[in-house]
Formats: C-alpha cells, structure tokens, sequence
C-alpha cells in the first residue's frame, strides 16, 4: 500500500491529482487493506475494471483498476484522466451517462463485458469487470 500512497502524493505534487482526490483515492486504499476478505477468499470489490480502447489511428489503450479505486475515482468525476495530457483526448467525450453505468453495475456486483462500443470510424472501447 505504501507504493500506491507514494504514486497518488506524486500525482499531487506533479499537479495531476488536487488534495481532496488524494485523500479518497488514499482512504479507498487504507478500506481495501482494512476490509476482511469473504469466506470464499474472494471479494467483488477486489475485481479489476479493464478499459480497452482501439482508435482508428491503431492506437491502443489498456487499464485495469481495481474497482474499489475507480469507484472512488467515477465518483470524483473524470478530472483525473481529463488533467493527464496522453489520456485527456480519450476521455473528452465520455458521456456522463457512461460513468453512471459503470457505478451501477459495480453496486450491482456484475461481471463480465459491461460496455462494447464501436463507432462508424472503427473505434472500439470495451469496458470489463473480471
């Protein structure tokens, strides 16, 4: 956890993240540590979110987040990703209708494709919880 708490204190310093967003992404952390796991070892919230994005251009963009973190993040809106030069163009036209389902189905404990997009000029965007 000390990785991850150093990483989000150098997005501060570097200007990408502001306090408030540090201290819920750190708090979001510190409840992952904290949280008991399940009796099967295996805790939805301990699940990735993998964002995949293919332009037209060929060029190829792959995240994985933990959702107990890019809950915290959804909710602190996209500030984040928007004030990161080499993601902001991708996130520019994220609708907020996006976002709110993405949420929904983490409060729904899905899994599996959430969102499978593909545009006129070939673009694809995929969204997974695994």
């Amino acid at each position: 956890m000390k990785e991850e708490i150093t990483k989000i204190l150098t997005m501060v310093q570097e200007g990408k993240l502001d306090s408030n967003e540090a201290t819920e992404l750190i708090q979001a952390l510190k409840e992952k540590d904290s949280t008991p796991a399940t009796v099967k070892g295996s805790n939805y919230l301990d699940k990735m979110l993998k964002i995949r994005v293919l332009s037209e251009e060929g060029d190829k963009v792959n995240v994985n987040l933990p959702l107990r973190l890019i809950k915290v993040a959804l909710k602190t809106g996209l500030s984040i990703a928007s004030a990161i030069p080499e993601s902001a163009k991708y996130v520019k036209d994220i609708n907020v209708l996006d976002v709110e389902l993405i949420l929904e189905a983490i409060e729904n404990e899905l899994s599996g494709q959430i969102v499978d997009i593909e545009t006129e000029k070939g673009e694809k965007v995929s969204v997974v919880i695994e």
